[in-house]
């Protein structure tokens, strides 16, 4: 009778979470599944328009055509809110030919903000001269000048002893549910950094030892691309192209008997018209505007490698979708619920920082003046936080960015107390495979700083299909790589969770406000690799 009576103490004691609004979920699911335009906006944006690098001409064309869609589906206060970035760049055409030992056309990409080469490309000797450290500089002094430098190691390759393609099982998504203690670092960012200066002291080594340009070896095996570079706001000095493991390998295998001769030809272009990146935000309004507001977010820009489908043309088709699909079904939400589409997500989170600063919440400036200048990563450490006027207002936020598969879930982001009212929320979706909410947190993408400063923001478990193994950043993420099917899926939960948080009686429940931490632990020992 005693273990009766705190039972029913128990469940009084505990608040009755609310019932998901089953009447909307069939409504949303049905506009999604039979009347649904994710596949085609996904389409649109790829093949239509292509790579989106932050301003570039290709993202100047997304962010004008998303604002048109969202004002042809009925939403309100379209508009775009800059954010101080830096050098559109973009490539018309790029070659690489081995002119000897025989001649050869080689697969190539120019890495991005990299200058372009005097038309008809440069002719010159190859010089495969590896650099990891600025000490590597010494060896090759006085022996690059008039020559064309490769300057990776030649990495053999690796046994390809993974599925190149998967799906989440259960095992899989448990693995996930696995409470982070945070960890207090503070050189966190440090190897970031030393990667952004170690690419500019190569630059600035081989143009002072007269070398004329340079090639370096794709990170990919299996013709593989990517083209990834960070200088958007100092322009490198040389031209400097991306090849293939494959081809890089051969190089260098030719270079260790005899003589090689390349011709590399870079054609880019720089804009400096606008140094500003847009973030594009549109709504549907809310009834009662003292009730705050929900939001749902992914990044609409890419790398320039191929026409970054599932890097993120599928999560920002996914969040248009949401808003057609509440848009179409005329809803009247108790709080606005926010779509956005970032800029300058691939070189540090830049619009999704900005509008955090701006709206909910600023961190003093990094007191390094090196770091000052950089990413808002930099600010994680600096304490303490202001709030601004849209903190208190924000009941939840929901990020998309994991490529183009089925979602399967969410991460907490070690929100406790959130954790029951998602599993609510999700409930309904246990036959589309959505049924786990997990303890872990996920970095990298545009929730990742809201969650920093204690805000509900979530982003969702996502089948990583061939996104890791393939084609995240690559020269092959195009709309082939994504499954219409799964955008579709993934369409109705975001609806669905966004209509159950604009509606629900509070927001969900936010974390702290964070306030400096202890110092590192006394006890950790560091490994000298880390320092590396």
């Amino acid at each position: 009778m005693r273990a009766l009576a705190a039972l029913l103490l128990a469940s009084i004691a505990m608040p009755a979470l609310a019932a998901p609004d089953l009447a909307m979920v069939a409504r949303i699911t049905d506009e999604a599944m039979n009347h649904g335009e994710v596949v085609d906006t996904a389409a649109h944006l790829t093949d239509r328009i292509g790579p989106r690098l932050t301003n570039s001409p290709g993202m100047r064309a997304a962010e004008r055509w998303t604002q048109d869609r969202f004002k042809a589906w009925g939403l309100t206060n379209v508009r775009t809110e800059g954010f101080d970035f830096g050098r559109g760049w973009s490539v018309e055409r790029a070659s690489v030919v081995m002119q000897s030992p025989r001649s050869l056309r080689m697969r190539t990409l120019p890495v991005a903000w990299t200058p372009a080469t005097p038309a008809g490309g440069i002719t010159a000797p190859l010089v495969v001269a590896p650099m990891k450290r600025p000490r590597d500089f010494a060896e090759w002094q006085g022996k690059l000048k008039g020559k064309i430098v490769a300057i990776s190691f030649p990495r053999p390759p690796e046994d390809a002893d993974k599925p190149a393609f998967k799906r989440f099982d259960g095992e899989a998504i448990g693995k996930l549910d696995e409470y982070q203690q945070p960890v207090t670092r503070p050189d966190a960012g440090d190897n970031w950094l030393k990667y952004l200066q170690f690419g500019k002291q190569v630059d600035e080594f081989l143009a002072k030892e007269g070398a004329l340009g340079w090639v370096r070896m794709s990170y990919r095996d299996n013709g593989l691309l990517h083209g990834e570079g960070y200088q958007h706001r100092e322009t490198p000095k040389l031209p400097g192209l991306e090849l293939t493991a494959e081809d890089y390998r051969r190089l260098a295998r030719l270079a260790k008997g005899g003589e090689v001769v390349l011709t590399i030809e870079s054609q880019v272009k720089f804009d400096d018209s606008d140094p500003n990146g847009y973030n594009v935000l549109a709504d549907i309004a809310g009834s009662d505007p003292k009730a705050g507001y929900v939001m749902a977010g992914a990044h609409l820009d890419s790398w320039v490698a191929a026409d970054g489908a599932a890097d993120n043309a599928a999560g920002s088709a996914v969040v248009m979708e949401a808003a057609r699909i509440l848009a179409a079904l005329k809803v009247k939400p108790k709080r606005t619920i926010r779509f956005a589409l970032w800029s300058g997500e691939e070189q540090g989170l830049y619009g999704s920082a900005n509008y955090i600063e701006r709206h909910f919440a600023s961190r003093p400036a990094n007191p390094d003046p090196v770091k000052a200048k950089l990413s808002y990563d930099f600010k994680l450490d600096q304490f303490p936080i202001e709030k601004k006027a849209d903190y208190n207002l924000l009941a939840a936020y929901f990020n998309i960015d994991n490529g183009g598969g089925k979602v399967r879930g969410i991460h907490a982001e070690g929100n406790f107390a959130a954790v029951p009212t998602l599993r609510e929320w999700l409930s309904p979706f246990a036959s589309m495979g959505v049924n786990a909410v997990v303890a872990s947190p996920t970095g990298g993408t545009d929730h990742e700083f809201m969650s920093a400063i204690g805000l509900p923001a979530f982003q969702f478990i996502q089948d990583p299909l061939d996104y890791d193994s393939t084609v995240h950043h690559s020269s092959v993420d195009t709309f082939d790589h994504l499954r219409p099917e799964d955008l579709r899926q993934a369409s109705v939960i975001l609806a669905s969770l966004l209509w159950e948080a604009a509606n629900a009686d509070k927001p969900l429940p936010a974390r702290p406000l964070p306030t400096k931490p202890k110092a590192t632990d006394p006890f950790r020992y560091q490994d000298p690799a880390e320092k590396e």
